[in-house]
């Protein structure tokens, strides 16, 4: 059993939503909840996929067929945005 099958609809949402590069606000309106709710889901998710942070956690869902966890949810990508983050992320 791969670690990701250890994992709920919610929680893969929510790492696909990190692995799409979203804050804990953006994702927790997204999913309609709060951040703590939001930071608990990271926190079981971490634990069982055996990672520290929301970096190991994107590049484990990058490496694990991030797409597809995406497609199998019916999910749409999240891009709106991303350009002006990365933007303002390089400029500061």
């Amino acid at each position: 059993m791969q670690p990701r099958d250890q994992l709920t609809a919610k929680e893969i949402q929510v790492a696909t939503l990190v692995w799409q590069g979203l804050t804990n606000r953006e994702i927790a309106k997204i999913i309609g909840t709060t951040e703590q709710v939001v930071k608990n889901y990271l926190r079981s998710t971490f634990d069982k996929i055996g990672v520290w942070s929301r970096l190991e956690l994107a590049l484990y869902v990058a490496a694990h067929g991030g797409e597809r966890w995406v497609q199998e949810l019916g999910l749409e990508v999240e891009t709106s945005g991303q350009e002006e983050r990365a933007a303002a992320a390089y400029a500061s």
